[in-house]
């Protein structure tokens, strides 16, 4: 971890320098786990802040700044003390003014400093949360690791959990399965979808309800460990597949394939947004990309970024991405990591039916609906 957090803190000093600041509030859950290395500031997660801060100074030193009640075990727990100089007060300064951590921001950096962060925290701090994401996207040795064990283990438990479930259940009863798979992963479920039979295709986003499986159920997770976040889905069938199905699955895995083949250094978002539209017109489904987003950039949020057509953000080595495109009734998805040449996938469900489709002499598996 040390060599990792050494070169976290470099780009950060790095960006510090770039955009003329003496120092920035890392206030956000996705960059304070970034940052720490795996660690965790969320108490609440119903709060985009968490309940510490940290501080990089231009010089590349690092503050942890909490109230007493959190800091004993953020130090126990989250980051090592040798790494991050702790800064405590009471809880009480902390809820007394909803710019108290600026202030104690500025008192470490000498009145006067130029002073950013990644939430609005007070008006004197200048709001550069952009700026920090990009520093996030391409993930270091450690975080490969980490990403692969993530994917690895909830693509397993996400198959063995829909290999067991059985018609009658309810949305809701489906979605705690899952969530409980992932639970036991280590893991949380921070996006946890499904949809039965009809509402599989009247919904992109289907929010569990009492709504009872029968025929076909679509299963949606988005799982984050460590700060870093996988997302897949995953069609269950009970009996014979309907032969729409199928046709509209496999020309759902062909769009995701061709964006897979897409995902390179230097692509835009635009691009691969562009790529989608035309997959999907020769697929004979023009217009599906108007229906929902296909996905984009994922690492310590679900999505860092989506393509769409006017977006300029460029596909990075190491980066990685969950594409989701869907035809109406259907949806395939996965995590996977771009690198120079290639797109590794890193959550797949051991034995689960696959669809392969290749393209420029490179084979590409997506997952097809589950018979049971």
């Amino acid at each position: 971890m040390d060599q990792e957090l050494a070169e976290k803190t470099e780009r950060v000093v790095r960006m510090l320098a770039a955009e003329g600041l003496g120092g920035v509030i890392i206030g956000s859950q996705a960059n304070f786990s970034w940052l720490s290395c795996g660690g965790t500031s969320g108490i609440d997660q119903s709060r985009e802040p968490g309940v510490g801060y940290i501080l990089v100074r231009r010089d590349g030193r690092r503050f942890l700044l909490a109230n007493r009640i959190e800091m004993p075990r953020l130090l126990a727990e989250e980051v090592n003390e040798r790494d991050f100089e702790p800064v405590e007060f009471g809880w009480e300064e902390d809820r007394a003014s909803s710019a108290f951590i600026a202030h104690c921001a500025q008192r470490i950096l000498g009145n006067g400093t130029a002073l950013g962060s990644d939430l609005p925290v007070d008006s004197a701090a200048r709001f550069i949360d952009g700026a920090l994401a990009r520093l996030r996207y391409r993930l270091t040795d450690g975080e490969i690791e980490r990403y692969r064990a993530l994917g690895r283990d909830i693509g397993e438990a996400l198959g063995r959990m829909a290999r067991a479930i059985e018609p009658g259940l309810t949305e809701q009863e489906i979605a705690r399965r899952a969530g409980d798979a992932v639970a036991a992963c280590g893991a949380r479920a921070v996006v946890n979808l499904v949809a039965a039979d009809e509402r599989l295709a009247r919904f992109r986003h289907p929010v569990p309800t009492g709504k009872r499986w029968k025929k076909t159920v679509l299963i949606v997770i988005c799982a984050r460990r460590y700060g870093l976040t996988v997302s897949l889905s995953r069609i269950v069938c009970a009996g014979a597949i309907p032969d729409d199905l199928t046709y509209r699955t496999r020309a759902t895995a062909a769009v995701n394939a061709q964006l897979f083949a897409a995902t390179r250094p230097g692509a835009t978002g635009r691009e691969l947004y562009e790529t989608a539209a035309r997959a999907y017109a020769g697929q004979g489904f023009p217009g599906e990309e108007r229906l929902h987003h296909q996905g984009g950039a994922i690492g310590y949020r679900t999505r860092d970024w989506v393509a769409h057509p006017a977006s300029a953000e460029m596909v990075q080595a190491r980066q990685a991405f969950a594409w989701n495109p869907s035809i109406t009734g259907t949806k395939t998805e996965e995590t996977c990591i771009a690198f120079d040449d290639a797109i590794e996938v890193v959550t797949p469900s051991p034995g689960w039916p696959q669809i392969r489709i290749e393209i420029s002499g490179r084979e590409y598996a997506l997952p097809d609906v589950l018979s049971l």
